[in-house]
């Protein structure tokens, strides 16, 4: 049996279609840099290197034995803004029950102090980059948005993530007991 032009043009259709979404899809999930490893639930969070705002090196490891919520955000990003003060309440509200409650900006020193300088938070915030080790990307941020939330276990294994923002029904739930 001979196979006609119709079916080579279908054929090369479909091939033609599965070429473009699956560019597509490597445009819009690029593969982490090298030396980056993204961390899935279950997984023990690398000790990822931070800088506070004052240029000094802060380890994830500094908050190992408690429960710890790393907010990734940045200060051009309005629902990251929006989210800030119920993130610093419910801070408030769980610091004595062994939480901690990071903001790590993918952005600026100059844009972070900028911005808190006129809106302060409870919580300490650090500078991470977003595609290097201890960003975003490497706790499982492959939609690679913000803000992205990922919530840490006493025992350093990653326990919960969350692309977008709280409630602060949601932060209570995550934080409480």
């Amino acid at each position: 049996m001979t196979r006609g032009p119709t079916f080579w043009i279908v054929g090369l259709a479909v091939a033609a279609a599965a070429a473009g979404l699956w560019v597509e899809h490597r445009r819009l999930h690029p593969p982490p840099p090298q030396g980056v490893t993204v961390a899935d639930v279950g997984d023990l969070a690398a000790d990822a290197t931070f800088l506070s705002l004052d240029g000094k090196a802060r380890r994830l490891s500094d908050w190992r034995g408690k429960r710890v919520l790393l907010n990734f955000w940045a200060s051009w990003c309005a629902p990251c803004r929006r989210e800030m003060p119920l993130l610093s309440q419910a801070y408030d509200r769980h610091r004595d029950r062994d939480v901690a409650v990071v903001g790590v900006a993918e952005d600026t020193a100059a844009g972070v102090r900028g911005y808190l300088a006129n809106s302060p938070v409870d919580y300490p915030v650090v500078i991470a980059d977003a595609d290097a080790p201890g960003g975003s990307l490497s706790f499982g941020n492959t939609l690679r948005v913000l803000p992205y939330s990922v919530l840490i276990g006493e025992d350093g294994r990653i326990l919960r993530r969350k692309v977008g923002t709280f409630t602060a029904t949601e932060l209570d739930d995550w934080l409480g007991p």
